[in-house]
């Protein structure tokens, strides 16, 4: 359960090696979060990660996870819920894909589109299910910008991100009023190790904002988070602005 001060005692992050979830773990945890769990594929990276959590006081568990496995999800992620109640749920992993490579290879547009959307669907149920019988938690969902309309840039993985974001919200609506509260977290473009090289997008932000959002919705029980804030009237006017314009944007 939560504490005293609504800071969670139990995380599970889904995308153990995420750099945002590693961020919000580590902010979490100098906050009295004590138990974290990191789903995700093994290997070094997720080992070290673990340990790097640990080194904070925390007691860290890893847990195999696969996006793609959705047929492993209840079993995997359903075990987790039976060691003890969880607090909150962060679906922190997705893959950004390469949108020249991609469009000319439809296996790996999929590839893309399952990890992000069905993968997340799938653990997203379960782990909705899990909380919903516990009666209280939160489950908040990484989504993106990219997802509020689809740029010539990136649309195979902007259309996955829209996909996932309705999803969450749709979820939400379902468990209002169950104890369950759902957030959606769209952040702007993340200088991070994945999005090295790339040209940044305006207002570009850091894991550790990211987090610190996450943190600063997780009191408010926010529904949508967009971070940096600003994003939020800037997306405003990309919806809606007529597609010949969209398209000569520098977005």
């Amino acid at each position: 359960m939560k504490d005293a001060f609504g800071a969670p005692q139990s995380l599970l992050v889904l995308g153990g090696t995420s750099e945002i979830g590693l961020a919000t773990a580590r902010r979490l945890i100098a906050r009295r979060t004590r138990t974290v769990w990191l789903a995700g594929r093994p290997s070094p990276a997720l080992t070290a990660a673990a340990d790097s959590l640990r080194a904070l006081g925390a007691d860290v568990h890893t847990v195999p996870f696969d996006a793609l496995d959705t047929e492993s999800h209840e079993e995997r992620l359903g075990k987790i819920f039976t060691e003890g109640d969880i607090d909150m749920v962060l679906l922190a992993f997705g893959v950004p894909g390469d949108q020249a490579r991609d469009e000319s290879d439809p296996v790996a547009a999929v590839r893309v589109a399952q990890t992000n959307y069905t993968g997340a669907v799938s653990a997203g149920l379960v782990c909705a299910g899990a909380l919903q019988a516990q009666g209280h938690g939160s489950l908040v969902v990484l989504s993106s910008v990219a997802g509020e309309r689809a740029r010539r840039a990136d649309f195979i993985y902007g259309s996955s991100k829209a996909g996932l974001d309705a999803f969450a919200q749709g979820l939400g609506d379902a468990l209002h009023g169950t104890g369950v509260h759902v957030m959606v977290v769209r952040p702007g473009f993340v200088r991070s190790r994945r999005t090295a090289g790339l040209a940044e997008g305006p207002l570009p932000t850091t894991p550790e904002a990211v987090a610190s959002a996450i943190e600063l919705g997780l009191r408010r029980r926010s529904e949508t988070v967009w971070v940096p804030g600003a994003l939020r009237m800037v997306m405003a006017a990309v919806r809606h602005a007529p597609r010949p314009l969209f398209r000569r944007l520098p977005v």
